[in-house]
């Protein structure tokens, strides 16, 4: 297991933004943790120097092309990105420095899994270079995968049937638990679980970690078959639950 980083983008800055807040239009919703006055290649740059190799770039929607170009071109082959990524531009992101793209609306739209786009995605880019972000909110007793900025369920639970599909056609999973993530509350357990247990394929988990107790939860909830990310608690990002130093050294500690 490791800690994997991530540089989360809205409106071209790096920002920490509670997730289910996210929503088209509609602003005055937002609930922002932490606004980085730094750029996103500052970031990239510490996880290059520091080994950090599969983070996540994500564009939370338009307008953070250019910071995303900057953060990969900063460490070239380090950063997997995501948002907005399509068959039609997945080689566009891997030719400026992406080790893979990360791929949700594109698959998962109007409450159905668009078979044909994902085989097209695969075509495009190989099985080796995508990751699926199944990304999910609990509902009654299940998680269902969601898209447009997390707010719309889409019919498709995340499964011991779900996983193993979807594994025969990527390389990893990145998964959000949405209904706690970035409010540094601690982590979705059932989830987190649930992924340890029936996830064939490497799978970060992203989501409430609010302190390095949350990350080895992580690991032990997981078998030790999960990786993790943290934003919101994380010192770098504003947060005080864990620092930057001690997530660089549970990853020496693990062997990473």
């Amino acid at each position: 297991m490791k800690f994997r980083p991530c540089i989360d983008l809205h409106q071209g800055r790096v920002k920490q933004i509670v997730g289910s807040s996210l929503s088209d239009g509609q602003q005055e919703r937002l609930t922002t943790n932490f606004a980085s006055d730094q750029p996103a290649s500052h970031y990239a740059a510490m996880y290059k120097h520091d080994g950090l190799f599969g983070g996540h770039v994500i564009m939370l929607g338009p307008g953070n092309e250019a910071a995303a170009t900057d953060a990969l071109q900063a460490f070239p082959g380090g950063l997997q990105v995501g948002g907005g990524i399509t068959a039609d531009n997945a080689a566009h992101w891997l030719d400026q420095g992406a080790s893979a793209v990360i791929v949700t609306s594109a698959v998962f739209k109007d409450g159905m899994v668009h078979e044909d786009r994902l085989a097209e995605l695969v075509r495009a880019v190989g099985k080796e270079r995508l990751v699926l972000d199944l990304s999910c909110r609990k509902k009654g007793d299940a998680y269902y995968i969601v898209t447009d900025r997390w707010q719309k369920f889409t019919q498709v639970t995340v499964s011991e049937q779900s996983l193993g599909y979807f594994a025969g056609h990527c390389h990893e999973f990145l998964i959000h638990a949405v209904d706690v993530e970035g409010k540094c509350a601690g982590i979705e357990e059932e989830l987190t679980a649930l992924l340890g247990r029936f996830s064939p394929i490497p799978t970060t988990y992203a989501g409430g970690v609010k302190s390095l107790a949350d990350l080895y939860r992580v690991k032990e909830l997981g078998h030790n078959r999960l990786d993790a990310t943290i934003g919101s608690a994380l010192d770098i990002f504003g947060g005080s639950g864990v620092t930057y130093a001690e997530a660089v050294a549970f990853n020496r500690q693990e062997g990473c």
